[in-house]
């Protein structure tokens, strides 16, 4: 008996080190360097894409002039759905390390039943102190001849908003990579 708590305390602590991953690529920093050009001319682009992200909340953070460089920045929030959905698993997964634990060592009583109180929150608090930061958004004018060709540096998600958003409007094109993730 005492075997067949001792195999089911090693899957429950693998299933803790996988909600610590998990944990850690949520809150993971996804910037991405894209190159996008526009047959249109530089300044109607650049500012179609700055009305676009004042209109998201990015703030003008300045730039610089001599290397043709803009800079938004912008607070980026924690998923609230998320936040509680990874509380609830370390609840449920602090409470399995509990009864295990009581099971393995039953002088403890239902003392390791505690975990749960610890573990519902952390999960939560964690992800949510990770996630919730302030992020960068930088244009860089890379060639006027011939239209527009502009470096980008932000988030992949962002990149990728921008992309669906104004590929017609300002006739933006890129080599397809963000939008084309494998599954």
């Amino acid at each position: 008996m005492q075997y067949a708590f001792s195999s089911i305390l090693l899957l429950t602590i693998l299933l803790a080190i996988g909600l610590v991953f998990f944990l850690r690529a949520a809150s993971k920093d996804r910037t991405t360097v894209i190159d996008i050009s526009s047959p249109l001319p530089p300044l109607e682009v650049l500012d179609g894409i700055t009305i676009w992200l004042n209109a998201r909340g990015w703030k003008n953070d300045g730039g610089d002039i001599s290397r043709k460089v803009l800079r938004f920045n912008g607070k980026v929030s924690s998923s609230t759905g998320l936040a509680i959905f990874l509380s609830f698993l370390g609840g449920v997964g602090a409470s399995c390390l509990g009864l295990v634990l009581s099971q393995l060592f039953p002088v403890l009583g239902y003392w390791p039943l505690m975990l749960a109180v610890f573990g519902a929150p952390a999960a939560g608090i964690i992800y949510r102190s990770r996630s919730a930061r302030v992020e960068s958004l930088e244009l860089r004018l890379m060639n006027e001849k011939n239209g527009s060709i502009l470096r980008l540096r932000a988030h992949r998600d962002e990149l990728i908003a921008m992309e669906l958003d104004l590929a017609k409007s300002l006739k933006l094109k890129s080599d397809g990579t963000l939008l084309s993730s494998p599954i």
